[in-house]
């Protein structure tokens, strides 16, 4: 669980080092805090050789969103983890980008059934980073791994009967 409240982490994880010398900046959330908008600007610090993006900075920028909506969600019932991500590259490019990440109620309200009618379960998120004219520079996948505190003695007890 997290010390802070989600909207507290949303607001200042700009200043966090590595967000802040890379210029990763958190634009916006929606009220209920399951879609956040983040900002990424091409600087000294985060473009490469070619003065394009740095591909680990925007593979940075997509890091720990997902995981802070559902922590916020599922509070402290649950154990979530990053179990995998990976990055597709489509195009370099020298101007600002986006990223949009979103869970639904509806997902969520899924991953809190999955997680309890099984030991674990291990939900999938893509999101696309694009230009502001919505071109697509890169595609980046995530896996969690969510479990319910309580996974152990339930299943070893379904188990022994």
């Amino acid at each position: 669980m997290m010390p802070f409240s989600l909207k507290t982490v949303l607001r200042f994880i700009s200043y966090w080092p590595p967000f802040f010398f890379t210029g990763v900046k958190v634009l916006s959330f929606n009220k209920d805090i399951t879609e956040v908008r983040v900002g990424l600007k091409t600087n000294f610090w985060n473009q490469n050789y070619f003065g394009t993006h740095y591909g680990g900075t925007l593979f940075s920028m997509c890091d720990p969103f997902f995981v802070f909506i559902l922590a916020d969600k599922l509070k402290k019932e649950h154990i979530l983890w990053d179990l995998s991500s990976s990055i597709e590259y489509i195009k370099a490019v020298r101007e600002p980008v986006e990223a949009v990440f979103s869970v639904s109620l509806e997902q969520i309200e899924e991953i809190k059934k999955q997680a309890l009618e099984s030991f674990n379960y291990k939900p999938e998120f893509e999101v696309e980073i694009k230009t502001k004219s919505g071109e697509v520079v890169a595609k980046v996948k995530k896996t969690l791994y969510v479990r319910r505190k309580d996974s152990k003695e339930r299943f070893s007890l379904e188990a022994s009967k």
